[in-house]
């Protein structure tokens, strides 16, 4: 058995010891020593039923634990109840770990940290990796959301909602270290799908892949971003779209609108386009508009102005964004984009450099400050020096092709 089948596992696992009462720091720790066991084993005797293996030896090694502990007359009820050997039964415990991992006194960085070791079923190690953070860091983070969520009963309802924002936010941290987030926040997606009717569900999992399947068109062979309308299209994974849109396209049929729909349709306009020109930008306006009725995000409501510039103009693109805190992350890069589309090229230059000092990571401020170097020269070849407005549009794109709205 590999990696990825241990990992498929492992939250059903986890899932039925503490369904049995068990705190869920301790059942963590007796799944991973069941895991272990698993390595050493298993390659010379395999398990007819590898779940009820498991669970029977982590059961088992919780035993081991509660004896020990001084807690042991507290769980005496539990160590009488060892479960006849057996196949282990089929109720599948994943759903309720997901809402228990994103339980809503946790952080988010908590809630994500603990979704990737008790459901996805990394090591420390590997989160630490994927967040670059030490080691004993993320430690740490998991140990204080463990004991968090100790106390919570396992009967209670989860949030779907809260899950899938957990998930979504695994999803945008791409990839670090030796694991692809994008890549495990699809595979949990999936499992989750698996385990609950939810269209909203659906919607997420359509949004994943649709974002995913330009990420090769994303960057350059040097590392720097391609924005959107530059990107070669012949590069994304028509499959992955295909995917994709028949996902949305059942949930949207069930007429149960999310915001995660909406912004798979979104998604969708801009994978169906053969080329940039052909964008239906009236289109994705209107799926804005709903996006907003839906959430009222300020982020939201930012990038409409972009698509509302597309669709009608600069100008009508700026009036929309004349309405918003200027505080907003990626505010000035939009201003920018807009400007630079109105033929305001000093202001545009000045956003850009502005936008630059203010991006999250290196890749963003090297491709911002090549914006802005790009419209000083040409405002030193056209001869001005303030601000300018030339006829034309722009062929830059609209930024960074990103999945956060």
């Amino acid at each position: 058995m590999n990696d990825a089948q241990f990992r498929s596992l492992t939250p059903s696992v986890l899932g039925v010891l503490v369904r049995r009462g068990v705190d869920f720091a301790a059942a963590e720790d007796a799944v991973q020593d069941a895991l272990i066991e698993a390595v050493r084993v298993w390659p010379a005797d395999p398990p007819r039923d590898p779940r009820g293996w498991l669970i029977t030896v982590a059961w088992r090694r919780f035993l081991d634990s509660a004896r020990a502990d001084a807690a042991r007359r507290r769980r005496e009820d539990l160590v009488d109840e060892e479960p006849a050997p057996g196949p282990a039964a089929s109720e599948d415990d994943t759903l309720q770990l997901y809402f228990l991992c994103a339980h809503p006194s946790l952080t988010p960085s908590s809630a994500v940290a603990l979704t990737l070791r008790a459901v996805g079923g990394l090591t420390t190690r590997q989160i630490a990796q994927a967040y670059l953070v030490p080691e004993a860091t993320m430690a740490q983070r998991i140990s204080r959301a463990k004991r968090t969520v100790s106390g919570v009963r396992f009967d209670q309802p989860g949030n779907v909602a809260t899950v899938l924002r957990v998930l979504y936010l695994v999803f945008n941290e791409g990839y670090s270290g030796d694991v692809d987030l994008a890549a495990e926040a699809i595979r949990l997606t999936r499992q989750l799908a698996a385990a609950v009717d939810h269209p909203e569900v659906a919607g997420l999992l359509a949004l994943m892949l649709l974002h995913q399947a330009r990420r090769t068109a994303r960057t350059a062979t040097d590392g720097s971003l391609v924005p959107l309308a530059e990107q070669d299209r012949g590069r994304w994974n028509t499959r992955m779209i295909a995917e994709g849109v028949g996902i949305l396209q059942a949930a949207l049929a069930r007429d149960r609108l999310g915001e995660f729909q909406a912004q798979a349709a979104i998604a969708a306009l801009h994978a169906d386009a053969p080329t940039a020109a052909e964008t239906d930008w009236v289109q994705i306006v209107e799926w804005y508009d709903e996006l907003v009725r839906l959430t009222d995000s300020p982020v939201v409501r930012l990038n409409r102005a972009v698509a509302v510039g597309e669709a009608d103009g600069a100008r009508a693109g700026l009036a929309a964004l004349a309405t918003l805190d200027q505080a907003l992350p990626r505010y000035p890069a939009v201003a920018a984009y807009l400007h630079e589309r109105d033929g305001n090229l000093a202001t545009a230059a000045r956003l850009y450099a502005t936008a630059a000092h203010q991006a999250p990571n290196r890749a963003e401020r090297d491709h911002l400050t090549r914006s802005a170097a790009r419209l000083n020269a040409l405002r030193k070849i056209s001869g001005t020096s303030g601000d300018s407005h030339l006829d034309g549009d722009s062929s830059t794109g609209s930024g960074c092709d990103t999945p956060k709205h």
